[in-house]
């Protein structure tokens, strides 16, 4: 191992304990999305105190941040991405607190090297669980001049690259006309017939649909009380696909079957956004292949070969615009599920300090090779630039 890294290593195990509290403090004081001041403080408190210049809020998100150092010479820019928001009534049972500290301990370790070339940024994105700030961050230009963007997941195995879907978030709204069930019946205009037809049809084209396409929905209203007929009815759905130009052509797809519904039933239709729509992730197979090299450097041979996740990430926005990646790396047996209270107090355990000092590392070594690589920022940029097209969600 090269003598930077070997120094960037011990940096890091000096660095442990202070890491490790920060993921602590944030893990046992859980924030919900848009909400998170207290992580956002502890966070740019620690890297202000270490250097960093601090901006905040980014793209007027209250809870957001920048923080940057500037090396000593100019050079390729980076950044280590910074999730901090909570799940409701589980808390962090996604680990969050380790991905923020882990961006936050990388950045402060690659600041520690005299002599720094380039610009190191963590960006404080809030709210991954709910509608995805990166999307906003995305489009307000934050990532326009950036080489690079980076974060770690806690999952149940090592993988350096992974893919995701692509996602949009649909709210549909029937509106019929009220009438008593008993005694009008015919004269109103049932608004939830209308959004139970849409499910029937809905189930009908779900099984053309390949396994990498996915439309899940609820309704959240559907009538007051049984004895009058429902004049407004609301599902939300996500509609899930491989690739954003399939989910564009699904989603037209679900659009015209709710036209339909509503005419069946003489309702109108509406639809919205709920949250932000994302792109699917495309890992940069090139910086993902040093952060495997990386790991491997670090003793960790049991390394899976490239994933597809059936879920959604706002990171896949990001993707799309400057080369990514947003690799797992397994916390302690790899047992515990996301989203559940199991992962959550694993994530606050030896197993999570486990993962987290494992992140840190990784990233660091990451960040040095881009930094210091100029063969590998140029196969980053060419692979991004093959297969480089930023994709509306209309």
């Amino acid at each position: 191992m090269e003598e930077h890294k070997s120094k960037m290593i011990e940096i890091a195990h000096s660095l442990q304990e202070e890491i490790w509290e920060l993921a602590s403090e944030i893990g046992n004081n859980p924030e919900e999305g848009y909400k998170e001041y207290f992580a956002q403080k502890i966070l740019t408190d620690f890297l202000g105190n270490r250097g960093f210049i601090i901006e905040k809020p980014l793209a007027d998100i209250e809870t957001s941040f920048l923080a940057s150092f500037q090396g000593k010479y100019k050079g390729p820019k980076i950044a280590l991405l910074a999730e901090y928001d909570a799940l409701p009534e589980i808390g962090h049972g996604c680990g969050h607190n380790l991905i923020g500290a882990a961006s936050v301990g990388a950045a402060v370790v690659l600041s520690s090297i005299s002599n720094l070339v380039g610009e190191v940024v963590v960006v404080g994105s809030p709210a991954e669980e709910s509608s995805g700030a990166k999307v906003v961050l995305v489009e307000q230009g934050v990532f326009k001049d950036m080489d690079a963007a980076l974060m770690f997941h806690p999952g149940s195995c090592n993988v350096p690259e992974i893919s995701s879907l692509a996602l949009d978030a649909l709210e549909i709204t029937f509106y019929g006309k009220a009438g008593h069930m008993a005694i009008s019946e015919s004269s109103g205009v049932n608004a939830l017939d209308a959004m139970l037809i849409l499910f029937e049809m809905l189930s009908k084209l779900k099984r053309k649909l390949s396994n990498s396409e996915r439309i899940d929905g609820i309704i959240v209203e559907g009538g007051k009380v049984p004895n009058i007929v429902p004049d407004k009815a609301v599902a939300r759905f996500y509609l899930r696909a491989a690739t954003r130009d399939v989910l564009n052509r699904n989603r037209q797809k679900f659009l015209d079957l709710a036209s339909k519904a509503a005419g069946r039933v003489g309702a109108q239709m509406s639809w919205k956004y709920y949250e932000n729509s994302y792109h699917e992730m495309k890992s940069n197979s090139v910086l993902a292949g040093r952060f495997r090299d990386n790991l491997q450097e670090l003793g960790i041979d049991d390394i899976e070969p490239p994933q597809t996740m059936m879920g959604s990430v706002d990171m896949g926005n990001i993707s799309h615009v400057v080369p990514t990646i947003h690799p797992y790396l397994k916390m302690g047996k790899g047992q515990e599920l996301p989203h559940t209270l199991e992962f959550m107090k694993a994530a606050l355990s030896d197993d999570g300090k486990g993962v987290l000092s494992l992140a840190v590392k990784a990233l660091a070594l990451t960040g040095w090779d881009i930094l210091s690589d100029q063969k590998l920022l140029e196969g980053m940029q060419r692979e991004l630039r093959k297969g480089k097209h930023w994709l509306g969600r209309l």
